[in-house]
């Protein structure tokens, strides 16, 4: 592994592009320095460049580095990082990092992912690395190797395959104001009420705006049309339901109602049932606390005119 590992850092210093597993989703990498390597991951994913890229780097220290992190910002990365929190916060002028990740914004996203492979390659490659989700823009994110590899197939250099994601939701995004202020940018796999004890409550967004990635109204879609809070499936139709077991032809995201369960499911389902065929996936309602907030987010947005 250490060799394949070094592997994909030469590939990333020569400004070309890796897809390497992280504890949320798997990420499609490139160097966060070069803006050459930044322009290939938007290509690769056809991801319009007003929508923002995470940078991965190793810990709080190195995060400094790239952005100005308030008290309140820091406390957070404290607890939760390495992890699955991204934090957005004003850019440092001296920042090598290309402006083209930023997408014109004054801000950075910055996470140290927890994954011990991500871990690895940053270690090896010695930088920021920049990755979104390892798939098409605007489709369901990539938990496993082969469903990067069926998104990007030949646009990319190396897949690092770390098996299934463990969380299978991508990382929590909030933003924190130089006056301190935090706003929940993204639901995700850290739940609102854990960041809140620590922030207080959550601002919202302003509406309308991409502050960081997955915030687009249309996003994480199959090719099939999504109807949401279905009790039963109609003919025809796959469904995906929750704490319940699946009729024949579906699957159930946790039969237990178990919401870490089904966030760890979800994409991988959606793609399962998007394959079946089928033109409508019928989805099981979903409760609104702790992850389920993340959940109904991603449903919502896969559901919204294309």
């Amino acid at each position: 592994m250490t060799r394949e590992i070094e592997r994909a850092a030469d590939i990333l210093r020569a400004g070309d592009l890796v897809v390497f597993p992280t504890e949320t989703v798997y990420g499609l990498g490139g160097d966060a320095t070069n803006p050459r390597a930044v322009a290939r991951i938007y290509d690769a994913k056809q991801r319009p460049s007003f929508n923002p890229l995470i940078a991965h780097v190793s810990d709080l220290e190195t995060a400094e580095r790239h952005g100005m992190l308030h008290a309140r910002a820091r406390a957070l990365a404290e607890r939760f990082w390495p992890g699955p929190l991204t934090l957005v916060v004003k850019r440092r002028s001296e920042s090598p990092i290309a402006e083209l990740a930023c997408a014109g914004l004054d801000t950075l996203a910055l996470r140290a992912p927890a994954h011990p492979m991500a871990r690895a390659l940053l270690a090896a490659f010695g930088g920021p690395i920049v990755a979104p989700s390892a798939n098409r823009s605007g489709h369901v994110s990539a938990t496993t190797a082969a469903h990067a590899h069926a998104d990007l197939g030949e646009r990319v250099d190396l897949i690092l395959d770390g098996g299934a994601c463990q969380l299978g939701l991508e990382s929590t995004i909030v933003a924190i104001a130089d006056t301190g202020v935090a706003t929940l940018l993204r639901a995700g796999a850290i739940p609102r009420e854990t960041i809140e004890a620590i922030t207080g409550a959550l601002s919202a967004p302003l509406a309308a705006s991409i502050a960081a990635p997955g915030m687009m109204e249309s996003h994480y879609a199959p090719r099939a049309r999504l109807r949401l809070n279905a009790a039963d499936p109609q003919p025809g139709e796959a469904y995906l339901a929750f704490g319940a077991t699946a009729p024949p032809g579906g699957l159930s995201l946790s039969q237990t109602g178990d919401l870490v369960e089904a966030a760890a499911n979800l994409y991988a389902h959606l793609r399962a049932l998007d394959a079946s065929g089928a033109d409508t996936i019928a989805v099981a309602p979903i409760p609104s606390d702790g992850l389920g907030e993340a959940i109904r987010d991603r449903l919502a947005r896969a559901a919204a005119p294309r």
